[in-house]
């Protein structure tokens, strides 16, 4: 089947799953849209064991069609980052630069080697030892908060004020550094990159300055153009440019795409929308990508959840899952708890703040997605069970329980903390949360 229709089949599977979700479970699309694919896939599975019929295969050969990695690391992302920027406010993000500044750059690097230590003490204690590159490798793709899945969950149930800045601003700058820590140890890992402090530094510095200069550049050149027509459908195919060429562009300068993604949509939401827009065209900027970022973030929790189909799961995989998942907790509790120790001494923050971040750091597609980057091969020891396990074939399943629980079990479950977080600012709140859309 051709990958174009195979695309158009998937959107309309997640346009109906979020149209069912109105009427049975009635809870957020995204957590929606992953628990029905991950029903299907269960579904799919089961028929196949019971030799009913045999739909495995060719799933198994849909989505490497589909190529999630590039699907979404060279394409859907650049779209999903910028529409979440456009919603930033500036203002408001500037009360908050202290703390999501050290949420984005420190908790994301305690998080990395937490996880990555806490990770090669536990494999060599089960008898998997794995080098402590490969381990951090493992953290530094499942340490950053992933905003395509918490933007729509922490927004549609309306968290307070500052809380949901510091959430939504800490979701998408870990994210773009993030994705500069993971290159930097994956060229450590794989392409023989000297481990100095210069090589590092430099790459480093390269990456992350130069998608914030490009992101810049790109704002300032787009911010320009739209302000100097009137023409609406025009602007709003201008913005269309930037998650497209201009994201494509930061790929080919190697430098990285979501720090000029988060960068340029925050310019545009923040200057272009004011000067550039009219009322008018202002509410249909806000439509359009509303709509666009809700069609995709369908689409790609639809893939992460049809992609338990490909995964041949072995007695030990649900061992490392569980413990991949607590393991991943508890550097959260480290990346949200140490910089708070420090950040409290500033100033008063809301008593539910830590809780929530900690619990609504939620990991999404993007971290599938830079696990499935690992090239195949790379064997480590079996253990007691004998043979060998292919270190890209571990990482991807154990980033697959993370990611589902953090979806269907983190996210399905935050609401209450949520409505708490709001009752202890009004007291007479105490009713249910309005309904996510």
């Amino acid at each position: 089947m051709d990958v174009y229709y195979i695309f158009c089949f998937l959107a309309a599977i997640s346009v109906f799953l979020g149209f069912l979700n109105q009427y049975v479970l009635r809870t957020q699309t995204t957590i929606a849209i992953t628990a029905g694919s991950l029903a299907l896939s269960l579904i799919v599975t089961g028929l196949g064991k019971m030799e009913v019929v045999e739909l495995r295969d060719w799933v198994s050969q849909l989505l490497p069609l589909m190529n999630l990695e590039d699907l979404l690391l060279k394409g859907m992302l650049g779209f999903l980052l910028f529409a979440g920027s456009l919603h930033i406010d500036l203002l408001m993000l500037r009360n908050q630069k202290l703390e999501i500044t050290v949420l984005a750059i420190f908790g994301t690097l305690i998080s990395t080697f937490a996880v990555g230590y806490m990770l090669f003490w536990f494999l060599g204690l089960i008898g998997m030892p794995v080098a402590l590159v490969y381990c951090l490798l493992f953290g530094a793709l499942i340490s950053p908060t992933d905003p395509i899945a918490v933007l729509a969950i922490i927004k549609s149930l309306k968290a307070p004020e500052q809380i949901s800045i510091q959430v939504e601003g800490e979701s998408l700058f870990n994210d773009g550094f993030g994705m500069v820590v993971f290159s930097v140890i994956y060229a450590l890992a794989f392409e023989g990159t000297d481990p100095t402090l210069p090589a590092i530094s430099h790459l480093f510095m390269a990456e992350a300055l130069g998608g914030i200069a490009l992101g810049l550049a790109i704002g300032g050149l787009f911010h320009w153009l739209i302000c100097s027509t009137n023409e609406h459908s025009l602007e709003l195919l201008l913005t269309l440019v930037i998650p497209t060429a201009g994201f494509a562009t930061a790929n080919l300068l190697g430098v990285s795409g979501a720090l000029a993604m988060v960068v340029s949509g925050i310019i545009i939401g923040n200057f272009t929308r004011e000067r550039g827009f009219s009322r008018v065209s202002q509410h249909e900027l806000d439509n359009f990508w509303t709509i666009t970022e809700e069609f995709m973030n369908g689409i790609l929790f639809l893939l992460v959840g049809l992609f338990l189909v490909t995964i041949d799961f072995q007695p030990i995989d649900y061992v490392l899952i569980v413990a991949a998942i607590v393991i991943v907790l508890l550097g959260r509790m480290l990346a949200v708890g140490v910089p708070f120790m420090f950040l409290k001494r500033r100033r008063d923050y809301h008593p539910y703040t830590e809780r929530i971040l900690i619990w609504g750091g939620l990991r999404g597609g993007l971290a599938l997605a830079l696990a499935m980057s690992i090239p195949a091969g790379y064997a480590i020891s079996g253990g007691e069970e004998g043979g060998n396990h292919d270190l890209r074939h571990l990482w991807v399943v154990m980033t697959y329980g993370v990611v589902v629980f953090s979806i269907v079990i983190q996210g399905s479950t935050i609401a209450p903390l949520i409505r708490r977080s709001r009752a202890a600012i009004d007291p007479e709140i105490s009713g249910p949360s309005p309904q996510p859309d």
